[in-house]
């Protein structure tokens, strides 16, 4: 039998503020399905009153809409769809089913994947940047402040704000991965034993964790046949 040493069984079961690994997913799952809500309560009041976002050429220097209706119900339906991720992450996690964690850890790759193309994108194309800045209405906040700054500047400060969200955001998936290795590890231990001898079968009973009260707990007498 391998012996895995009990601090390696902490690192691997625990997340930050030192709490589980599930109870860490929960919160995440939580967390992301209160942001996509605000997000989707703001799509539907924006397909409700759709002249609240419409900018006069005053503003923006042009007629120009936020959305039209085809994207905000593309929108909504991306909402959605990331609601019932969050929600199945969220319901999985508590309820230990690991295969209902894996679309949540999916988005997650896929998030990690984008921003990664975003960061090699700015580091091979740093004029971008400027353009980008340029092609902002004029009344934006602080954007002459921006284009004052040096553009290399303005580069490794993005890159390095980039890099720390990169690093977040790898620790939330070896986070919810973890628990995904958990749930699956604590299903699979639940099986009963077999150890046979040349005459004798014995049943080894699960392994019943202790009482809340510290009490020992007598396991049940094997099963032994001849």
């Amino acid at each position: 039998m391998k012996m895995v040493a009990p601090w390696t069984r902490f690192y691997s079961n625990s997340c930050c503020l030192c709490c589980h690994v599930r109870t860490g997913t929960i919160l995440l799952g939580v967390w992301y399905l209160i942001i996509n809500a605000v997000v989707l309560l703001i799509l539907l009041s924006a397909l409700a009153d759709p002249d609240q976002y419409h900018f006069s050429s005053s503003e923006l220097g042009g007629d120009f809409e936020f959305m039209d209706d085809a994207n905000m119900c593309i929108a909504i339906a991306i909402s959605l769809l990331m609601i019932l991720i969050c929600a199945m992450a969220t319901y999985g996690a508590y309820k230990q089913h690991a295969a209902w964690i894996i679309p949540f850890f999916c988005y997650q790759i896929f998030d990690f994947a984008l921003n990664t193309l975003v960061a090699i994108t700015i580091l091979v194309y740093p004029n971008s940047i400027q353009e980008y800045i340029r092609q902002l209405p004029p009344n934006f906040p602080y954007k002459d402040d921006i284009m004052a700054v040096n553009p290399t500047c303005l580069v490794l400060i993005i890159l390095l704000f980039i890099s720390i969200m990169l690093t977040f955001k790898g620790y939330l998936i070896s986070c919810v991965w973890n628990c995904y290795r958990y749930i699956n590890g604590r299903n699979s231990s639940d099986v009963l034993v077999y150890v046979t001898s040349n005459d004798t079968t014995v049943l080894l009973p699960p392994y019943d964790e202790a009482p809340a009260n510290g009490a020992a707990k007598e396991p049940p007498p094997p099963y032994v046949s001849a």
